[in-house]
């Protein structure tokens, strides 16, 4: 049966990708080790990586990947949220899904990988077969013993409780020495006073995580409660909230060495520092 495999640096992916078939169908799973959505996407792949052989040539390949240690390839992929599934064939983005929707990625991997859609039998022992490889239809197929644990996150994504949001809040908040929680990505900032922020950090070379609120509600929503801050964008730093853009403005004018601990030198081209993605988040 095929596994998900762990890709842990971008040589290891630029390497998977050169001895990977261009008929396989790579599913590509970015994950953030925080998110605990994160924890039931894992689940369901495993399981679903289970269903499928080995074949030869590959006809389906399993990774996943922490998109804070795969900057470049996380970016390549606009990876905007975690968990975020991408499908690709012969280097070809065919579908993405974001979230963890286990029923939105199992219907994504079983429509490319042209796994039946229904079938006769409901004997777990017997495959289906998947265009000359053989699958098992998850639709009607029971777990056995031998499969990764799957109840109860196997099905639907259950409301984070006010505990499990505030654990993660503290987290997030803590995630890189500089975080900024914006609407957007640094990329493509989504309002105007998180792009003069961005701008801002930039101009002074520093290094910082970000967080892309509009992905998350749970989190744009319970942050405002958690920090007592009402707005976004949000600067924190070592875990302790500075404020927003006319706070940030205000400490740097009266102290030019704010933050300049975080921040890198310039090299000799002077562009601005590469941020670090705290998450994308889900």
């Amino acid at each position: 049966m095929s596994t998900l495999l762990e890709i842990k640096s971008e040589e290891e992916w630029t390497k998977h990708v050169e001895n990977t078939p261009p008929t396989t169908l790579q599913i590509i799973s970015f994950y953030a080790p925080w998110a605990a959505p994160c924890k039931q996407m894992r689940t369901v792949l495993e399981t679903l990586a289970s269903s499928y052989p080995v074949t030869e040539p590959l006809s389906t390949s399993w990774v996943s990947m922490n998109a804070e240690d795969v900057m470049d390839t996380s970016d390549a992929f606009n990876v905007t949220a975690v968990p975020y599934l991408v499908l690709t064939r012969n280097k070809q983005v065919i579908e993405t899904v974001s979230g963890s929707d286990a029923a939105k990625v199992r219907a994504a991997i079983e429509k490319h990988a042209k796994a039946p859609e229904g079938g006769a039998s409901t004997n777990t022992s017997a495959p289906a077969v998947n265009g000359g490889a053989e699958a098992k239809n998850l639709s009607i197929y029971t777990p056995t013993a031998n499969d990764p644990a799957t109840a109860p996150e196997f099905t639907a994504e259950t409301k984070e409780s006010k505990e499990a949001l505030e654990k993660r809040l503290a987290t997030l908040v803590k995630a890189a020495p500089v975080m900024l929680f914006m609407k957007g990505t640094p990329s493509a900032p989504q309002c105007g006073f998180s792009r003069q922020l961005v701008a801002l950090l930039r101009e002074n070379s520093v290094k910082y995580g970000f967080f892309n609120i509009l992905a998350d509600d749970d989190v744009r929503q319970g942050l405002k409660v958690w920090a007592d801050w009402p707005t976004f964008p949000q600067l924190w730093v070592d875990g302790e909230l500075i404020g927003g853009l006319d706070i940030v403005k205000e400490e740097m004018a009266n102290d030019p060495d704010f933050l300049k601990a975080y921040s890198v030198a310039k090299s000799s081209g002077g562009p601005a520092v590469p941020s670090q993605q705290a998450t994308t988040a889900a």
